[in-house]
């Protein structure tokens, strides 16, 4: 699990959430225990109602009270932003999960099948996850390059496996999960056919 640490926002308690660029210290244990359970508690909600959800809801989903929430994150795309760094730091210990336990093959499987979960899941609040975007530019493009560097991973040991075709990178997949995943009227039976054309055409031509 990542240590969250503090930020310099005057009036922000040891669990605040620190830009990049700020000096930090790691959180104390009680801070960092409640940071984690209001982030799991937004993901939840979030999956339930959406990007909207009140930070009311997020605080009594978590068992804390609201005071806690907003010492935590003082305003509600700050959640939104930890949710997603959260997801992120996920998708990137999975590559290095599956890289390490399984064989090539099954393991970009397996890394593909995430990635779509996590697309899934950001697809819930997207608009929030725009706003927060435009907040903090660098959050996208460091994001973007994490994912890419970890999908290129599994790619790679798959690629040397000989058992994916070698004209194709990280950015390519990245393109042809991004365009399927983050259609607002995917359905979960569509997704998971379109999945496997993407593996199908991964493939060397032939193992087709």
């Amino acid at each position: 699990m990542t240590v969250h640490t503090k930020s310099n926002t005057p009036g922000a308690e040891s669990g605040a959430v620190a830009s990049d660029a700020d000096p930090v210290r790691p959180l104390r244990a009680d801070a960092q225990r409640n940071y984690e359970r209001l982030v799991a508690a937004a993901r939840t909600v979030f999956a339930r109602t959406g990007g909207g959800a009140s930070m009311d809801a997020i605080a009594k989903e978590a068992g804390v009270g609201v005071g806690t929430l907003y010492r935590h994150f003082p305003k509600r795309i700050d959640v939104v932003e930890a949710v997603y760094r959260e997801d992120v730091d996920e998708l990137v210990a999975v590559a290095e999960s599956v890289a390490t336990d399984l064989e090539p093959w099954p393991a970009l499987v397996s890394w593909l099948e995430a990635f779509v979960r996590y697309a899934s899941g950001k697809r819930r609040f997207l608009t929030e996850l725009q706003e927060a975007f435009e907040k903090n530019p660098e959050l996208r493009v460091a994001s973007r390059e994490r994912i890419e560097l970890a999908v290129s991973v599994v790619l790679a040991r798959a690629q040397q496996a000989g058992e994916v075709r070698t004209d194709v990178d990280g950015p390519d997949l990245m393109q042809l999960l991004g365009s399927m995943c983050m259609s607002a009227t995917l359905t979960p039976d569509q997704s998971n056919r379109l999945l496997l054309m993407i593996e199908d055409g991964l493939r060397p031509p032939a193992m087709q």
